[in-house]
């Protein structure tokens, strides 16, 4: 018998992977880093000046640019580094690097475009280098499925965003997004309607929501560092969209309204999506659709800013699970959850938890300094409301002694919402150049609608309505189910080809 110190009983140990050999994975990962910090740089600069430039017509740098030009090289670097181990011994690393790569320029682009072509151009070029990313392993069927199909949603919000830049540059006498936006006085009401129309749509195909959510939950068989870069900035991409056209969109309160439906039908599907979920990466994916309904939430009731806050802090959070879900991947069976009773204290301490919550969110960002119903208002109800659930749940399964608990879980979750604050005030600040970051709008119908969507969905968690629903559960499954053709049905099929 031979005495192999590689074996463990009948399981072999693997061998660590090696590094890869090529220089393309080391030179781009030198290079973003690099990027990374000229983009801080940028970003001071943009600081101390308070204004923009402008680079001929083509190109435009501002706080907005400087803010997502920090935040997609820090990702992209993070990825960059990551993926030096984690696709190490894939033959096709030096194509995944350059593709990661050019997704990086490609979305820097975009958000510094201020000629129309450009900007059209880079949308539609970052999409088809998301899509050529999930369809990486192209032994797989199901993964040339997954790219083929979120090739197609790609390609449709490209050319809804072109149509609306063509009538708008039409209607304006401009090419230019800081010409055209300054000119919609003089447009004709029905086509900056439409191209209102047009964007929007452009934006919740991208972002994946609700009923375009399909290509982010059939997205599965891309790598998990691209699936990082897609959930935590791909998707990002329809905020970034409704805020450079913030004034076009703010005209329209039939638009906004709709933003509203959408973004509060989006977080509250996607928040139940994932409880039925049977893996570790489509509940990520339910979980990202939920976070880019509360973004669109926010840029739907006038808070621009607040939105590209939300999308900020969702990146750093969903990039790290994504990055570290391979640790808590586990095959076990079903069971019934231990839960703590809470008790008259514990629903005290979460009711003021909420009450306080949603006291400090309204006072540090200015969305509810007064009693007036207004946009501000109901985003603040819907924090709440959030916050309740947040504590309850946390309280719940937490394991500390009880008067910890009762003392540990407010802290953290007034913390939590303090840091939301500050991160909000430092963006709003260094977003002051960029054209209505804030607008105030008018409560319609789909507002009070909004609110009771959240009332009531609290009401059936809390109460347990949704767990004894069969229906419920097989509408759920249904509707989060990704095209067949890009499902991995066999664990065969995971293997090395």
């Amino acid at each position: 018998m031979i005495d192999d110190p590689s074996l463990d009983g009948d399981v072999a140990q693997l061998s660590e992977p090696r590094p890869p050999t090529s220089f393309v994975p080391r030179a781009s990962t030198w290079t973003v880093w690099a990027l990374f910090l000229c983009s801080v740089g940028v970003l001071a600069l943009t600081i101390r000046s308070g204004a923009g430039w402008e680079l001929s017509d083509l190109l435009r740098v501002d706080g907005l640019t400087a803010i997502m030009w920090v935040v997609v090289t820090f990702f992209s670097g993070i990825v960059h580094s990551y993926s030096r181990r984690y696709m190490a011994g894939d033959r096709a690393i030096d194509r995944f690097y350059g593709r990661v790569f050019a997704f990086t320029l490609v979305v820097m682009t975009m958000t510094a475009a201020n000629h129309i072509a450009l900007f059209a151009a880079a949308w539609l070029a970052m999409g088809l280098v998301m899509a050529s990313l999930i369809g990486h392993v192209r032994d797989w069927a199901q993964a040339r499925a997954a790219a083929a199909l979120a090739r197609r949603y790609f390609l449709a919000s490209s050319g809804l965003l072109a149509a609306a830049l063509v009538a708008l540059a039409w209607a304006t006498g401009t090419t230019t997004i800081t010409g055209i936006l300054e000119a919609l006085e003089s447009a004709p009401k029905t086509v900056t309607f439409v191209a209102a129309v047009a964007i929007v749509l452009a934006a919740i195909i991208q972002s994946a929501l609700f009923p375009f959510h399909n290509w982010l939950l059939s997205s599965m068989t891309a790598p998990t560092p691209a699936s990082a870069l897609m959930h935590a900035g791909f998707v990002n991409a329809g905020g970034i969209l409704l805020t450079r056209f913030a004034p076009l969109l703010a005209d329209e309160l039939v638009v906004m309204s709709a933003i509203v439906l959408v973004g509060a039908c989006s977080a509250l599907l996607g928040q139940a999506m994932v409880l039925v979920q049977p893996n570790v990466k489509r509940e990520l994916g339910c979980s990202t659709m939920a976070q880019m309904g509360f973004m669109i939430l926010q840029a739907g009731l006038g808070f621009f800013a607040a939105a590209i806050a939300h999308l900020i802090l969702h990146g750093f959070y969903k990039a790290y699970l994504f990055l570290s879900s391979g640790a808590t991947v586990e095959q076990t069976a079903p069971g019934h959850a231990d839960h703590t009773r809470l008790g008259f204290p514990g629903v005290a301490v979460s009711l003021l938890t909420a009450v306080g919550g949603g006291v400090l969110f309204g006072v540090l960002t200015g969305k509810a300094t007064s009693l007036a119903l207004n946009s501000g208002t109901v985003l603040t109800i819907v924090v709440v409301l959030t916050t309740l659930t947040a504590a309850r749940d946390i309280l719940r399964r937490s394991t500390l002694p009880t008067s910890v608990r009762f003392v540990s879980v407010p802290l953290i979750v007034l913390l939590a919402i303090g840091g939301y604050a500050v991160l909000f005030n430092a963006v709003s600040t260094m977003l002051s150049g960029v054209p209505m970051t804030y607008v105030s709008t008018e409560l319609t119908v789909a507002h009070y609608l909004a609110v009771a969507l959240f009332v009531g969905s609290y009401l059936v968690t809390e109460l347990g309505w949704h767990r004894s629903s069969t229906r419920l559960y097989v509408s759920l499954l249904n509707v989060s189910k990704p095209d067949p053709a890009t499902i991995l049905t066999n664990k065969e099929e995971y293997d090395d080809i």
